[in-house]
Formats: structure tokens, sequence, C-alpha cells
């Protein structure tokens, strides 16, 4: 076939460890033989963001709003270990945490379901979307230790040099602090990416918090969703006949797991990362869960929602055989290229995106499965392929849809 030619590049960034060597594969084998790839490439491997002082992340979230659309590998965020690993000038912020909170909005998370693997939560039938915030909490605090006696105080000094005071705590022995922030414009922008996300999909928005405890911090959040709701949704909602619901996280999570699923679910942005994680492990795999940030702007990001798979990279480095999952990575390309497709009027790329998938879940469904599948499957008969073969299992059966 001629190849597909595409208008605007995608912003790509590149990521880490097993997580890196599969990107570079799936781009050799599943998207450069039928698509004429169009990138403009940014590092994010953690050695280049310790060269560029983390610049690198910072360039690339800009890029995504010049071009509209961008791919991103998974990242290491640095712990301890890993500044003494890769001898870095310091323990850089989470590359994702960065991107989010410069393009702002909503991320979007939802598990790729197949026939053959059954959720752990045997009422859930349809997709549980996760829709998680994409700016502040703990993603842009500010921490301290505190290793003598004395007073932390909340302190807020206006321009007019007026001071607010809260005590925070009076220490008589050490301990730890932290702070952390939002915005309303941020928390509003949050709250029209989910409603105008559930009337795309037509399905209902919940939304949770802990207003009963933190009672300014969630309660703005509560306050700002039912607001813009019933000033700009509301009737929209009711004509297309779904609903909102605001409830406590406590109570969300019980509701969860005795519903059917096939609804979207908005968290605060830690709240979310480990939600989509739960519903992502109990749906059948981390490695099977869609993720794209959307911002105010229009803007998208597309990834993989689960991290640089780290065990197997290291195995990969000994000359050891893995099978990695890399079906979230595969649909964090074909995400950003059908959405390509769609701002450029490209329909061969849509229809390129639509097949990358389903030759992807058809490898699984014939039953050419990475081990982790393997163990979650129904199917009786049932190949498990190391992590390459998987891919080129994958290539041969979208070429297929091309003869």
């Amino acid at each position: 076939m001629e190849k597909i030619k595409m208008i605007t590049p995608l912003v790509e960034m590149d990521g880490d460890e097993m997580t890196r060597v599969l990107w570079g594969m799936i781009k050799e084998e599943l998207i450069k033989p039928f698509v004429d790839l169009k990138t403009e490439y940014y590092d994010l491997g953690l050695e280049y963001r310790n060269k560029t002082n983390d610049k690198i992340t910072i360039d690339s979230a800009n890029a995504i709003k010049k071009y509209g659309v961008g791919v991103k590998c998974a990242t290491i965020t640095p712990n301890a270990d890993r500044v003494t690993e890769y001898n870095l000038k310091e323990m850089w912020k989470s590359p994702n945490g960065t991107i989010r909170a410069i393009l702002d909005g909503a991320v979007f998370r939802a598990p790729i379901l197949i026939d053959s693997i059954k959720p752990y939560v045997r009422t859930w039938k349809e997709p549980i979307t996760i829709a998680r915030h994409a700016y502040g909490d703990v993603y842009k605090d500010v921490e301290m230790k505190i290793e003598s006696e004395g007073k932390v105080e909340l302190v807020f000094t206006g321009k007019n040099g007026e001071e607010k005071r809260e005590l925070i705590h009076d220490f008589k022995d050490n301990g730890v602090v932290l702070g952390m922030h939002n915005l309303n414009k941020s928390i509003e922008s949050f709250a029209r990416s989910c409603f105008n996300f559930a009337l795309d999909s037509k399905q209902d928005l919940w939304f949770a918090s802990k207003d009963t405890i933190s009672k300014k911090y969630d309660h703005t959040f509560k306050d700002i969703f039912k607001e813009i709701f019933e000033n700009e949704y509301k009737d929209k909602f009711k004509e297309v006949g779904i609903e909102y619901f605001y409830t406590l996280i406590d109570d969300a999570i019980a509701r969860v797991i005795k519903s059917e699923g096939g609804y979207i679910w908005a968290c605060k942005n830690y709240d979310g990362d480990v939600m989509s994680d739960m519903v992502a492990t109990a749906f059948g795999s981390l490695a099977m869960m869609t993720s794209v940030l959307v911002s105010p702007e229009g803007n998208y990001e597309y990834e993989a929602a689960h991290g640089t798979v780290q065990r197997h990279y290291y195995k990969h480095l000994k000359g050891e055989e893995t099978s990695t999952n890399s079906i979230a990575t595969i649909f964090a390309w074909s995400g950003a290229l059908r959405k390509r497709g769609e701002l450029d009027n490209i329909n061969e790329l849509k229809l390129f995106a639509d097949n990358l998938e389903k030759a992807s879940l058809c490898t699984i469904d014939n039953g050419f499965m990475t081990k982790d599948l393997a163990s979650l499957s129904s199917l009786e008969n049932i190949k498990v392929v190391n992590s390459f073969e998987f891919i080129k299992k994958i290539r041969v059966n979208l070429e297929n849809l091309y003869i």
C-alpha cells in the first residue's frame, strides 16, 4: 500500500526503560511501514531531562500547544534511588505533572476490553472512564522536614501586605509538612472538560471528593462543579438523557464496585491517579488502559497509563527474554494518529488508527498474548509470546487488513 500522508506533525515524547525499547519497535513495525510519519521529537528519557535541567519537558508541552496533538512514552519520575542510579543533578519532578500543569484540563483514562478477559468485579459490564484533574495537588506541592520543636503556619500575604494565617501544627518533635494548592480557573477548566466529554460520549458523570473533611479545598471543587453544571450544562444533560451527581469519594468507591460500569468518574489529581490504576487492574491489566489529556484549548496528549516496566528492562539488558504488554503504548499512538486525522481531515489516517487497534485486539482474541494477559484469559489454546513476537504478530494482522 502507498504510505498515508500526514500534514501536521505529532509531538513525539520518547521515554525510559522497557517502554522506550518497545516505543521504537512500535514505530518501526506498526506505523512507519503504513504512514509517512511526521513528528517533532523530544527525548524525555531521564538522562536528557537531567542534561537540559528538565527544560526539554517544558519545551515538549509548549510544542503540544503549537501542534495540538502529542503522544508520550512512559517516563521515570525519580526517587532517591534513581538520583543515585542516574547521577542526577536533582530529584526532577514528574514529567507528566509538568506537562499537565502547562496544558491543564483533564486526563481521561478508560480500560481496553477483551471478550476473553473478564473483570475481577463480576458486576462490571461496561468500561469505567476515570476523569482526572490535570493540575495541582501533590504534583505541585512544597514539602518540608521538621527537625526541631516549633510552629508551622499557612501564611497568605496579599499585595497590600495584609496577612492571613492558619496554624498547621505546633510541633513538639520531628515531623514533616506538605503544602499544596489549586486554582479556581483550573478547576473550572476541569469541570467543563468533564461535562463536555460526558455529552460527547453520552455517559453519566460522577464527581467525588471529601468536602466533609476538607471544607475549603475539596468543597471549592464541589461548589465550582455544581455552579457550572447548573448554569451551563443542566439542560444539555437533560436533553441527551444523562445525569451528573456529586458524592463523597468513599461512597463513590462503594457505588463503583456495585455498578455495571458505563460512566465517567471524575476525581481530583491524586485521587484519579490511584483510582485509574485500581480500575485498570480490576478490569484486567494496567497495560490495558487508554489515557488522554484534553486541555481547555482543545489540545490532546496521549500516553500509556502505566510505568516504564523497570523489571523487564533489567532483564532485557541482561539478554533475557521478556513478555511485556505493549497494548497501552500502541493505543497511545493510535489515539494520537486518529486525532491528528480528525483535525487535519485525513480519513485514511483515522482508518489506520482503527485498524491498528483492531489488529492488536485480534491478536489477543486469536490466542497470541503476553504473559500478563495469559493468566487472565478464558481462552483454552493460548500461545504466550515475548515482547517482540507480540508486536510482530500484530504487524501480520495489520497487514492482512490491507490485503
